[in-house]
């Protein structure tokens, strides 16, 4: 196959844009045309300076996989499922985002499928980014980085990567040739093998690699699709060849349950299965030892949903010997569902010193797994560990579960790190162990903020934010520069999905959620009467719906309306003592309270375009306005946000996607001119000497997408982020009712942040 031309210029970390160094003559034209035209258009203003800072959790979703560079102390990064990739800042011991410059356009990018460091140089990085293989999802692409990660070019695949996707925690399916670093090879999920030789600007597929990784026999299945998983990891021998020239021999290992494992005697032309290889469970990592033995970690799924089995081997090339050293049987899983083997590593000093986790054995837990004589005698670590939960005290909630990555400092042994699903743990003591004492772990997540926040509130009275997340609940955030604790329990939701305030009594709350495993007797919304510290279940839901949805209250905090999944609109009067079915509604519209006129809601179907209002507490809606325009494609999938205004009765703006931002004020719908596309609007403070609310608005303005505000009720739009923060796409934004100019951003993944004019 001929060599795919995909290389891209320069993206930058400082302004995020693919764009190439002008030429003098080419500034100058430029600078002409910008005296030629004069101000600004009208609407749109000059960037504005913004300080970004997350709100801190610490941690809060699943980090992938972590790669230590071979050759400098402290040279550290890890990938994410939803939330870019990151390098540690030894010194400072904190994570360095690397990827919020990716943006709505290409948000896809956020997940990364692999990491890759080029071992004969510390500079070089290279991410293979792209989150889904569904229908929707765009192509992957190659981000190649000469400078740690400070800038990037990007180079496209032909083809889609799914770094949130089953299998996510296998690796690296991208490795760099550590003798000629010119040399890259990616495995892929649908479509094999591909080798770059010229630093990962452009690839070619390998034909002959086998074609069982693009088989049935390498996809797997999860609750919602089957799908492909592929080649799960690629290993060089390093010293199987020379400095400056390709190494011949590779190993690859395709996730199937069949003959997996892979290599080529000659840089990856041909290839044979490795002989007397184990069969019946898929590989899931391979790592090479001190004395060039390699230790390969089974499960008979790819993970993170589900492994029931597994076994641990090591390969000697010398004879060609292979060795089970699998740490503990299946009869440790008192649940009796079995487990498999996420990881393993070795120490790269002392080929004796062998690390591995498990993988789902819930009972009694996961485990780390140590051996000091080459896998044949183990012990489980933490029954002689503590764990500090000061970093980010609501972990003192969470148990390490999904444990698909281990890695030991190359400089260091004492220091062992391993991933979860909700963040990563490091040891600063494992030789302590060999002496009979306690292993001491530390929460390394300081700046690695990786939550999917699902709704945001910023009452006008006590904290001035509170979140509810997907996975981890939801918080009061007293001090956005503290980590804290969850949502007093009960009830503990996997979700919240809805959270609303009473616009007259914000101290009354109301929030909806859902649990990844049910239980009995936990009712999916709850109230509270002290701004969200302590909550009290519904007496009962709905008699229809399955939880989560949108939950609203009224101004006055005296009537709930929540619309759970699959069910229409319900109200109740007593926080679901007796539930009554709201008329007029269409199933697809969206409710919100006035926040000054407890009689007053409003409704509205994105569909269609209509609003909807009532005047009796929400019990009857009738239509009182239509949005002429076109919904477009985007609202099959869109929900319409509406958000009323503070101290403004009759005044609500509604974010619509491509039919624009609507406002709803003295009887009227208007949409606000300039708006193309708005898919989240906030409402904040009041600049001084006006009395309309500042808009914060996501969406396209005149064509260019980004978060902006207005102080002058949508007439002129500043934008507020920059092309080195665009942080992927935003679910929702939430303005602060108390400081003007604050804003809170809902990120696909990379966690809350709050944005301040500098």
């Amino acid at each position: 196959m001929p060599a795919t031309s995909l290389s891209r210029p320069l993206y930058r970390r400082a302004n995020g844009r693919a764009m190439r160094t002008p030429s003098v003559g080419m500034m100058a034209g430029l600078l002409a045309l910008a005296l030629l035209a004069g101000a600004t258009p009208r609407g749109i203003a000059a960037p504005a300076p913004y300080q970004w800072r997350n709100v801190a959790i610490g941690g809060g979703g699943f980090v992938t996989g972590l790669v230590f560079h071979p050759t400098e102390a402290g040279l550290l990064y890890a990938r994410t499922d939803v939330g870019g990739a990151y390098r540690w800042e030894a010194a400072a011991r904190r994570w360095v985002p690397l990827t919020d410059w990716i943006g709505h356009q290409d948000a896809n990018l956020a997940g990364i499928e692999s990491l890759a460091l080029d071992p004969s140089d510390p500079q070089r990085l290279y991410l293979a980014a792209g989150t889904y293989t569904h229908e929707r999802a765009g192509n992957g692409a190659i981000l190649r980085s000469a400078d740690r990660g400070a800038t990037f070019e990007r180079s496209d695949l032909p083809f889609k990567l799914g770094g949130n996707e089953l299998g996510r925690g296998n690796g690296e399916r991208l490795a760099v040739d550590p003798n000629d670093g010119r040399v890259l090879l990616l495995g892929s999920r649908a479509h094999g093998l591909w080798r770059s030789d010229d630093r990962g600007a452009s690839w070619n597929k390998v034909d002959a690699f086998p074609a069982l990784a693009e088989s049935e026999a390498a996809m797997a299945e999860n609750d919602w699709r089957r799908q492909h998983v592929g080649i799960a990891f690629v290993a060089f021998d390093p010293d199987s060849g020379e400095a400056g020239a390709p190494t011949p021999k590779v190993y690859a290992g395709v996730s199937t349950r069949q003959t997996s494992l892979y290599v080529s005697e000659d840089g990856g032309a041909g290839w044979r299965a490795l002989p007397g290889q184990p069969t019946g469970l898929r590989p899931n990592h391979m790592v090479r030892d001190a004395r060039g033995d390699w230790l390969v970690s089974y499960g008979d799924e790819p993970g993170p949903d589900a492994m029931h089995d597994g076994a641990l081997w090591k390969y000697s090339p010398a004879d060609g010997s292979w060795t089970e050293i699998t740490p503990a049987p299946q009869s440790t899983d008192t649940e009796g569902d079995g487990f498999g083997w996420g990881a393993v590593a070795a120490d790269p000093h002392d080929p004796d010193t062998i690390v591995a986790t498990t993988f789902g054995r819930f009972g009694p837990h996961d485990d780390v797994f140590r051996s000091t004589d080459g896998g044949k005698t183990w012990q489980p670590v933490f029954p002689r560990s503590e764990f500090d939960h000061s970093a980010s005290p609501w972990t003192a909630q969470a148990t390490p579960h999904w444990m698909a990555d281990i890695e030991i400092d190359p400089f260091d042994p004492d220091r062992v790190w391993f991933v979860t699903g909700y963040g990563l743990w490091a040891s600063h003591d494992m030789t302590a162990f060999e002496r009979g004492g306690t292993v001491h772990w530390r929460f390394e997540d300081a700046g690695l903020e990786e939550t999917v926040p699902l709704v945001l509130v910023s009452p006008p009275q006590g904290p001035h934010l509170i979140s509810g997340l997907g996975d981890i609940d939801g918080f009061v955030h007293d001090d956005l520069d503290r980590t804290t604790v969850q949502f007093a329990a009960p009830p503990r939701y996997s979700n919240t999905e809805s959270l609303a305030f009473a616009g007259r009594a914000p101290e009354v709350m109301v929030r909806s959620g859902h649990l990844h495993d049910a239980r009995d007797g936990v009712v999916l919304a709850a109230h509270s009467r002290d701004g969200g510290r302590s909550w009290a279940m519904f007496a009962a839901e709905p008699p229809q719906g399955e939880g989560a949805g949108h939950i609203a209250i009224a101004a006055d905090g005296k009537r709930v309306i929540w619309q759970p999944r699959k069910a229409g609109h319900w109200r109740t009067d007593d926080f679901g003592g007796r539930w009554q079915r709201v008329k007029g509604l269409p199933d697809t519209a969206v409710v919100e309270a006035d926040r000054v006129d407890a009689a007053r809601w409003y409704g509205f179907d994105p569909a269609s375009g209509r609003l909807y209002l009532s005047d009796d507490g929400g019990g009857e809606f009738t239509e009182a306005a239509r949005d002429a325009g076109t919904a477009g494609e985007a609202e099959e999938r869109f929900r319409a946000q509406l958000r009323p205004a503070h101290g403004h009765a009759g005044l609500v703006y509604i974010a619509a996607s491509r039919r624009g931002l609507l406002r709803w004020n003295a009887g009227r719908l208007e949409r606000l001119p300039d708006v193309d596309d708005a898919r989240a609007i906030g409402l904040g403070k009041p600049k001084d000497g006006s009395e309309t609310p500042t808009l914060f608005l996501f969406g396209a303005v005149r064509g260019e997408f980004g978060l902006y505000r207005s102080d002058d009720d949508g007439r002129d739009w500043l934008r507020i982020d920059d092309d080195a923060h665009r942080f992927g796409s935003l679910r929702s934004v939430a303005g602060d009712p108390r400081l003007y100019g604050r804003v809170y951003l809902a990120t696909g993944g990379r966690g809350i942040l709050y944005g301040d004019p500098r």
